[in-house]
């Protein structure tokens, strides 16, 4: 028994980090690698996400096993995130040899406008076991700041 549970433990994907390749103004993305050389032809499927908050970080979590890292072009701004991507098939099957077909491959996307504006600078993206998780550090605006009038 202990040696099947190290076995698994030994299977399970590193932690990959995704780094910003590029910060334009209030836009940062995190480019893995384009998926323009797709076929335009091919219908895209729609990736599916959770969307939570913690009292200082907005978080978008979704099931992308199966997709390659460099498949994935994740764009912030202050108000909304795009993921971009494509999980593509290893082996070519015939319809008709199919039983259930309920598994999305090809080209997927998704826009998500967010509830209040974040800190693209500080974001970050990480993919462990098939799990994509983007961070996105609010901006607190309700701070305040108390101004002293200072006689000239």
């Amino acid at each position: 028994m202990e040696e099947e549970k190290n076995y698994f433990e030994d299977q399970s994907e590193p932690e990959i980090e995704l780094t910003k390749a590029t910060t334009l103004g209030s836009k940062t993305r995190f480019s893995l690698k384009k998926t323009e050389d797709d076929d335009d032809s091919e219908p895209e499927g729609q990736l599916t996400i959770d969307v939570y908050q913690t009292a200082t970080e907005i978080v978008i979590e979704s099931a992308i096993a199966g997709v390659d890292p460099e498949d994935l072009d994740i764009n912030v701004t202050t108000d909304s995130v795009s993921i971009i991507g494509r999980r593509r098939r290893e082996k070519v099957v015939k319809e008709e040899d199919y039983f259930y077909r309920e598994c999305y491959w090809g080209k997927f996307s998704r826009s998500i406008i967010l509830p209040q504006e974040i800190d693209p600078e500080d974001s970050h993206v990480s993919l462990k076991n098939g799990i994509l998780v983007i961070r996105l550090p609010k901006l607190n605006k309700r701070k305040s700041k108390k101004l002293k009038v200072k006689l000239d």
